[in-house]
């Protein structure tokens, strides 16, 4: 039985990516997974933690076997240990990174699956400012705009800005970047998740979404004229809802996404429903990308203490969108 290809970034290597990658054979996932890291560091996080993994160095064609972990071999910049950033590493991450790019980009996997990196020790290592997976991935593949979606407990909630200042917020939201946002969002739902009509309600910026302007005028003077756009172009949009009341089932209950205006009024929500399962999804990328909804959680590397849960998630999420694709590449 051959099951869609995905590409692994092991991400930073002291955090937690290694100890969570280690548990990819052992999850069952109709997936054949490839891990993009130094090999040598993989088997030693596998031995201090006492997992029963056999680590097998990948080539093209090869089936997947019950209990082996594919690598794809990445040298380490300098060593590692666990918990401990070194900035001598960053260039490490960014050469996995540009790996998995390139084997999704040639189409020999059918989707890239990325463990958390630490954006700081990134920028302190000097060079180009790094911004994160997303803003890396899409200058590299020549993509103008991509959506934030995160999935889990039932919910997709994808957002209009990302990481942004609150007070930054209101500028940052006008007409043109709505409409694309959704334009984004209902492509992709149909192309990646298989939706053929895909119905999307969208969050208001502000309390009571505006309260007939008496809370503010984007809803009146913005959300309200780019969701009439929307609907003339055929989208099923729906809002502006306060966002206080839109997270209820029965709102949500044949809904395919919510569109939140910022970071901290759509991703509570979902976090709270499917933290530690939850999965990061970055829409308009011309491949399947998805991601683990945590952070490198240094704390816990080689502690046996971390949760893979997420990275499973985000697994499962990436096979079945290679499914609905029908064009990925299958091992």
């Amino acid at each position: 039985m051959s099951f869609p290809l995905l590409a692994v970034s092991s991400g930073e290597p002291a955090g937690i990516g290694p100890d969570i990658c280690l548990d990819l054979p052992q999850a069952g996932l109709n997936a054949h997974c490839v891990v993009f890291g130094d090999k040598n560091l993989l088997a030693e996080r596998a031995r201090l933690l006492g997992k029963p993994v056999r680590l097998r160095n990948y080539c093209a064609g090869m089936p997947s076997e019950p209990g082996v972990l594919d690598i794809c071999h990445i040298p380490l910049r300098a060593p590692v240990r666990a918990g401990v950033l070194n900035t001598a590493n960053a260039a490490y991450v960014l050469d996995i990174l540009d790996a998995v790019y390139r084997g999704v980009e040639d189409g020999r996997f059918a989707a890239m699956l990325t463990a958390p990196l630490h954006k700081g020790v990134m920028n302190d290592a000097g060079g180009a400012f790094f911004s994160g997976h997303t803003e890396y991935l899409a200058e590299k593949s020549g993509t103008r705009q991509v959506v934030m979606m995160l999935a889990g407990g039932g919910l997709r909630v994808a957002l209009a800005t990302t990481h942004l200042p609150l007070h930054a917020v209101p500028g940052a939201i006008d007409k043109p970047l709505l409409l694309s946002v959704l334009r984004i969002l209902d492509g992709d739902l149909r192309r990646k998740f298989g939706i053929a009509a895909p119905k999307i309600l969208v969050a208001g910026l502000n309390p009571h979404a505006g309260e007939g302007g008496h809370l503010g005028r984007e809803e009146i003077d913005i959300i309200t004229p780019a969701l009439s756009a929307a609907r003339a172009e055929g989208l099923d949009v729906h809002g502006p809802f306060p966002a206080d009341t839109l997270f209820q089932p029965f709102m949500l209950k044949d809904a395919d996404a919510v569109l939140a205006m910022y970071h901290d009024q759509g991703l509570p929500v979902l976090k709270f429903a499917s933290f530690g399962q939850g999965v990061n999804i970055t829409l308009g990328l011309p491949f399947i990308r998805t991601s683990v909804d945590h952070g490198t959680a240094l704390d816990l590397a080689g502690s046996g203490r971390a949760d893979s849960g997420s990275l499973m998630a985000a697994a499962r999420l990436a096979a079945e969108m290679a499914a609905c694709t029908n064009g990925g590449r299958r091992a």
